[in-house]
């Protein structure tokens, strides 16, 4: 009996070693994490969810009672919002098709046997992405001038009809699909460049022995081979026209006659004109689920194709 307690002991304290060992293997990795998850909660999760629970309210500061969905009611009788819901729609149809279209020509371009300097191309067009929001709209704002502008200037002198490009509502909401247009067709082209790299060569190869002419190689083969890459563009693009703000804030400032106004601009002008937080986060929360359901109805068409 007395020789066996040794070896019981012995056991018991492999067996505490042992799990000393796992626990520090277990927590180690959530020590790691903890900074980054931390963050994530204070800076992220809590943002989120107290405005969720501030969409359900009315009022501020000490006067904040709960409001039910009187917010979400409100919303769907709100003319203005379904005016700037009209204008980032109208902004979206011709803006995103526009600028993925002429990034595919211009990745395709620069992608030829023929082009020589692609690293200098690259650069060239990439540039005007790195550009800062606010100072693309401050510099286009005086390039679209109607009186002195150098857009305006430059149409005269070639005998073509000027506008005023911020003065009237059509024109205001093309100023604001030309300025995106010039800020983000640059990157998407590099990305549809990258995109166009992965492309077996032999498939144009064998294309062209088998007679196929450009036009056709490119619906055969460069357009079905873009095809995920069109689809990440293509979603990444929609979220970030619906949630649009900097270029028509600093161009137009939602006018003419909110002609420029955008859903993400009126919910600014709620919360931090009129400090209405309880409406425009019933706004911003409306404006994610547009988003999550055009992301999942894009997602599943062009998923449905690839099958």
């Amino acid at each position: 009996m007395t020789a066996a307690a040794p070896s019981v002991t012995l056991a018991k304290d492999a067996a505490r070693a042992h799990r000393a060992a796992r626990w520090r293997r277990t927590a180690v990795p959530y020590l790691l994490l903890a900074p980054a998850l931390l963050t994530f909660g204070v800076f992220k999760a809590y943002p989120v969810v107290d405005s969720l629970l501030l969409s359900f309210t009315t009022g501020s500061g000490a006067a904040t009672r709960s409001a039910g969905l009187a917010n979400y009611r409100r919303l769907l009788d709100d003319p203005l919002f379904w005016t700037a819901l009209r204008n980032t729609a109208e902004i979206l149809v011709v803006q995103v098709p526009l600028m993925l279209a002429l990034a595919v020509l211009m990745a395709v371009a620069i992608n030829s046997a023929f082009v020589r300097w692609r690293a200098v191309w690259r650069l060239g067009i990439f540039m005007p992405s790195v550009t800062g929001l606010v100072a693309t709209g401050v510099i286009f704002a005086y390039l679209l001038k109607a009186d002195d502008g150098a857009v305006n200037w430059l149409l005269d002198a070639v005998g073509l009809p000027t506008a005023d490009w911020l003065g009237q509502p059509f024109w205001a909401r093309m100023a604001v699909v030309l300025v995106l247009t010039w800020h983000y067709t640059g990157y998407n082209a590099v990305i549809y460049l990258a995109g166009l790299q992965s492309i077996p060569r032999e498939l144009y190869e064998a294309a062209m022995v088998d007679g196929a002419g450009p036009i056709r190689r490119f619906t055969a083969i460069t357009l079905p081979g873009l095809r995920p890459v069109l689809l990440f563009t293509l979603v990444l693009s929609t979220i970030g026209t619906l949630q649009l703000f900097d270029e028509p804030y600093v161009l137009t400032g939602g006018g003419p006659d909110n002609a420029t106004l955008t859903v993400s601009m009126y919910l600014y002008q709620n919360g931090f004109r009129y400090f209405d937080f309880g409406y425009a986060s019933a706004i911003a929360y409306a404006l994610t689920l547009l988003v999550s359901v055009l992301g999942a109805v894009q997602m599943r068409l062009m998923g449905e194709r690839d099958r």
